[in-house]
């Protein structure tokens, strides 16, 4: 049985000063088969061996201030929904989730 494989690939074009201008991702087990724009994206990887994260954070030139906090806030609360089914720990997953509920108020997202 061969086992399957999938890609996640990102362009990213960059200005004059190297920041990125635009960022495009495209995924072999994606439901839309051309390249999608973003202005953000957040990698977050474990490496085995080093027992360390690495990361890679990038935004565009056009990345509005609002636009950022909204993906940050939304980050937030992925992150607490992972470690919630990673972990079990409810309450952990809970101080994450009110920290990002707290994000949202100091930037306007929610209204308190």
């Amino acid at each position: 049985m061969s086992k399957k494989q999938s890609e996640i690939r990102f362009y990213v074009q960059l200005d004059e000063n190297k920041f990125p201008e635009k960022i495009e991702w495209e995924a072999t087990d994606s439901e839309f088969d051309e390249r999608r724009e973003c202005d953000a994206l957040f990698i977050s990887l474990w490496d085995v061996k080093e027992k360390n994260t690495m990361g890679i954070d990038l935004w565009t030139t056009g990345m509005l201030v609002m636009d950022m906090n909204i993906h940050v806030f939304q980050t937030l609360m992925q992150i607490a929904d992972t470690y919630r089914k990673a972990t079990n720990n409810d309450k952990v997953a809970g101080m994450i989730s009110d920290f990002a509920r707290q994000f949202a108020e100091a930037t306007e997202i929610i209204k308190r």
